[in-house]
């Protein structure tokens, strides 16, 4: 008997250490996305937050980052690449694809948001309670928009609604390509990382790009001219955000590191993201007018302009929706009652320490 219940009892000591292995074992994130090194998003948002799961893993989640898509393929098969399990965590714009993932869309129609914190946190919850269902193939871990979209172009300054007429404009989105043909420009829909090249060479006569990624594809020495719009008033566009896992990765973890994932991802990670593009805008700025580059805001008045030309626009998206079988109005309703919500949730600021 003795001899027959050593070797079975081995066998399940040898199973509880190599479970006990595993469960310890480290484990390496491959983090994709379409920026450089340099950018604010791979350096402020994504190595902060390898860092983070790091420290509360104890070490047993560790990211390798690979930005400017070192992985192969272009920025809109990014999204994909998350779902195939080619990269694990991917960061991306879901508007990439066009009109693929529709809901969302209603963040990235014109002049919607104010600052991008709240905008942000707005947009995770609508993820939650309208989008679920868009993003299912993978583990959204943030939503987030960035900070108010403006002009940037080469040769002629746009001040009103006249100028964009004749003008080849990069756009990021559907919707936004929309917003510029119903303005009277010529869109051009391309990623990011292709802008610059086709700035220089003249495919373009410029873009329309957040401040924060001017320095990261060095668009400051490419346009002389930046078009910025009233700050009191609704950003003219901005764009929606993905940071997703590969669902059969998150799924694989063990409990425990399931649990670091979550707490380091939702809710307090968009209005994170988000608020630090809004505060990416002024040293970015700076750098273009340090090289003598002209920055015009456009008026509260002639802006109202440009929102008046822009609500077919509005108008199509809900209709759009409508043929999907989805209630575009309410959606746009929610959202912006969203975005107002997380604006007056915001905490005032702190008063200044006395000396």
């Amino acid at each position: 008997m003795l001899r027959s219940f050593l070797p079975r009892s081995l066998v399940f000591i040898a199973l509880a250490l190599s479970g006990n292995a595993f469960a310890q074992a480290q484990i390496t994130l491959k983090v994709h996305h379409f920026l450089p090194p340099g950018s604010t998003t791979h350096a402020k948002m994504l190595v902060p937050w390898c860092e983070r799961i790091e420290k509360d893993s104890a070490g047993r989640l560790k990211c390798q980052l690979y930005p400017s898509m070192q992985l192969g393929g272009t920025a809109p098969q990014l999204f994909d690449q998350a779902r195939d399990g080619i990269a694990d965590v991917v960061w991306t714009l879901p508007g990439y694809p066009a009109g693929r993932f529709p809901r969302m869309e209603v963040f990235e129609l014109p002049f919607m948001i104010g600052d991008a914190e709240a905008a942000s946190k707005a947009a995770w919850e609508f993820y939650e309670k309208h989008a679920r269902d868009e993003f299912r193939e993978v583990k959204p871990l943030a939503v987030h928009v960035h900070d108010a979209g403006y002009l940037h172009t080469r040769e002629k300054q746009v001040r009103t609604l006249a100028d964009f007429r004749g003008l080849k404009l990069r756009a990021p989105t559907r919707q936004t390509n929309r917003l510029l043909a119903a303005l009277g420009a010529t869109p051009v829909s391309m990623p990011v990382t292709g802008l610059a090249d086709a700035m220089s060479k003249g495919v373009i006569d410029g873009a329309v790009i957040p401040w924060e990624v001017v320095p990261a594809v060095k668009v400051q020495e490419i346009a002389r001219f930046h078009t910025e719009t009233d700050p009191n008033m609704p950003a003219m566009y901005t764009a929606v955000f993905l940071l997703a896992m590969n669902r059969r990765t998150y799924d694989g973890l063990p409990p425990d590191l399931r649990a670091v994932i979550d707490r380091h991802s939702g809710l307090g990670l968009s209005g994170q993201a988000g608020r630090l593009w809004d505060e990416q805008k002024a040293p970015a700025r700076k750098l273009a007018l340090d090289r003598g580059n002209t920055v015009y805001v456009v008026p509260a008045a002639e802006l109202a302009q440009w929102q008046a030309a822009a609500q077919p626009v509005l108008a199509d998206w809900v209709r759009d929706m409508g043929k999907r079988g989805i209630d575009g109005d309410g959606l746009l309703a929610d959202a912006r009652a969203l975005i107002v919500r997380n604006s007056r949730a915001a905490p005032p600021a702190a008063a200044a320490p006395r000396k």
